[in-house]
């Protein structure tokens, strides 16, 4: 069975099911990967302010010779620019050296107020993120559909949102999100979320589908041992995972090697899916991202409590 190589979006645009992540990609490491990745193959890039490179991820664009128009740009609203997404927009637009984006999402269903004590990630003087509680993310989406409708942004979307904050967005959106970027990997295969999303045209992705840094659940003797069977590294396995789940994955890597091999995707019988899909049910359930908001997001599935790293 050969997989998708892109998935549709509810607007209709076609997106490319393997992008290249940029989260924690150095300084003058990130420019080279995203030019490497583009000329090898790849036409998925997936960006956020807050990751501080996306000045040198316009560059690697540049160098790669790719045309914009060839290209699947994402990037995200940080939490300092509810207030005012437009601005955000325009920051992340200038930086990237682009006069639009394919996709743009809400980073996190919170806002952070800005002070002295840090340009992005503001603190109070408890040392407590500098969270407003108060704040509607319906008007944080009010002004997505309206930057939306601009066509500086060709779909929207969020990123680290749960089903209770879905459900009151649900509420007043006009426009339905196209995308949620989540953690996504067999540890923590969210399935009520994704179940959720599916019925309303909301197509995930998966995030740190390695666990993150060093592929920490790759060693989990499940995994390895469906790795074996495809005769491939358990790295293919946890990234195939996702597109034969039907969703996009974004694995990041700064490694000319790691990059190409990531995009050479494994077709998974279903009986081995079935396993991958059951491994957090049996204690193993594990939550690598947990940024301190200072308040639960509401992440839970049915297989009960998640461990966090």
């Amino acid at each position: 069975m050969s997989l998708p190589t892109h998935f549709t979006l509810n607007t209709g645009a076609k997106i490319p099911a393997v992008g290249l992540g940029t989260w924690k990609s150095k300084p003058g490491e990130v420019r080279k990967a995203v030019a490497f990745a583009l000329k090898d193959g790849y036409r998925h890039i997936d960006a956020a302010l807050i990751y501080g490179n996306e000045v040198e991820v316009g560059q690697g664009i540049v160098d790669s010779g790719v045309p914009r128009e060839e290209i699947f740009l994402t990037s995200k609203l940080w939490n300092t620019d509810h207030p005012d997404v437009a601005a955000g927009l325009e920051k992340t637009l200038k930086d990237l050296g682009v006069d639009y984006l394919d996709l743009y999402l809400i980073h996190w269903p919170v806002r952070l107020v800005p002070n002295d004590s840090h340009p992005l990630l503001p603190v109070n003087p408890d040392g407590t993120r500098a969270v407003d509680r108060s704040w509607d993310m319906k008007e944080t989406w009010r002004q997505m559909e309206a930057v939306y409708k601009t066509g500086k942004v060709k779909a929207i979307g969020v990123a680290n949102w749960s089903t209770p904050y879905l459900e009151d967005l649900e509420k007043s959106w006009t426009v339905v999100p196209a995308v949620n970027q989540v953690e996504l990997h067999p540890l923590l295969p969210q399935h009520d979320l994704r179940e959720w999303c599916h019925k309303r045209g909301i197509l995930l992705e998966a995030y740190s589908p390695l666990g993150s840094t060093g592929a920490p659940i790759a060693s989990d003797p499940a995994i390895q041992a469906i790795a074996d069977k495809y005769k491939v590294a358990p790295a293919a396995i946890l990234i195939s995972y996702h597109v034969n789940r039907g969703d996009v994955v974004l694995p990041k890597s700064v490694s000319e090697g790691r990059i190409s091999s990531n995009r050479h995707l494994v077709s998974i019988d279903k009986e081995d899916l079935d396993v991958l899909n059951g491994l957090a049910a049996q204690g193993k359930a594990k939550r690598i991202n947990t940024p301190l908001w200072g308040f639960d997001l509401g992440f839970a599935d049915w297989y009960g409590p998640i461990k966090k790293e």
